[in-house]
């Protein structure tokens, strides 16, 4: 299995409408071969980043996704003014080891 996982800096004043965009997102990525699942985390303390966690088959799944026609039309709707965030994003990139809700990861 293949991880992504985004750290995203939201400025408190601005969590509800970046919540908000993700429960009304596309869903385009839900219909991509190889595709999991996707888990949004809210940070317990405000000054700490959303992560956004999206599991994937393979990682050949998830650069698929990412060159696909979908992806970018997912990712230009809704956006949120740059003002919204404290900083750039960081992605990160996984291979699972192990995952106690399946037998092999």
């Amino acid at each position: 299995m293949f991880v992504t996982m985004n750290r995203i800096p939201v400025r408190p004043e601005y969590r509800e409408s970046f919540e908000e965009a993700f429960r009304q997102r596309a869903r385009l990525v839900d219909q991509a071969p190889g595709f999991l699942r996707n888990l949004v985390l809210r940070p317990k303390d405000p000054g700490d980043p959303y992560i956004v966690l999206t599991f994937w088959e393979s990682e050949a799944a998830f650069l698929a996704w990412t060159q696909s026609p979908a992806f970018r039309e997912g990712h230009a709707r809704g956006t949120l003014p740059k003002e919204a965030f404290l900083g750039p994003s960081r992605l990160e990139a996984f291979t699972a080891i192990l995952d106690s809700e399946v037998q092999d990861a």
